[in-house]
């Protein structure tokens, strides 16, 4: 046996209660040098015990607040999304009524000026970047025209008589665009809708 191992087992059996990791309980030689009285032993024995519950407690603590710490810094984080991403709707929101405008004036000067006039060509292209940035964002168009009325999309401000039944309780015309951010709906569509 090394000589390591030997000091090992040396110290096991001098920490160890008796009877236990291959000492010999003193308690049946109490002539013995080391000899503990019976009551001595069982006192050991149930301090052992009342140590190794008290590991376990506080191992069961350690693990349930190290969860709970976890648990903390992702929510945290989500929420720290959540603001972030609250705070750009906010902003993109706020950035709605000029793409309305834009929209507007591109329909007035095309049905004033013609289609090929430059004013038309410069507030297309500055609608045109104003939505491809806010498209990058997360925006998108509620297409309304031509579809079947839906309630979770739309908003009908007025209904229009049509003669083809295929376009009743469709959308007829589109009076507000709507939007979406990162798919959810942050502007109904306001539409006209056949009857």
């Amino acid at each position: 046996m090394s000589k390591n191992k030997k000091e090992k087992e040396e110290i096991l059996k001098e920490s160890a209660p008796c009877g236990e990791a291959g000492q010999e309980c003193g308690c049946e030689n109490p002539g013995q040098e080391g000899a503990q009285s019976p009551s001595e032993c069982e006192a050991l024995r149930q301090e052992v015990e009342t140590l190794k519950a008290q590991v376990e407690t506080d191992k069961d603590d350690y693990l349930r607040l190290r969860a709970d710490f976890e648990n903390f810094r992702r929510h945290s984080s989500e929420d720290r999304l959540k603001l972030i991403s609250t705070a750009s709707a906010d902003l993109i929101k706020g950035m709605l009524p000029v793409l309305d405008d834009c929209e507007r004036a591109m329909k007035m000067i095309a049905e004033t000026r013609g289609e090929d006039d430059s004013a038309l060509e410069g507030v297309k292209l500055i609608y045109t970047k104003l939505f491809e940035y806010l498209k990058s964002r997360g925006l998108a168009l509620i297409e309304a025209k031509g579809q079947p009325f839906d309630t979770d999309k739309h908003e009908a401000v007025a209904q229009f008589p049509v003669q083809d039944e295929a376009e009743k309780g469709k959308v007829f015309d589109v009076a507000q665009n709507g939007y979406t951010l990162h798919g959810e709906i942050i502007r109904y569509a306001k539409v006209v809708v056949g009857i």
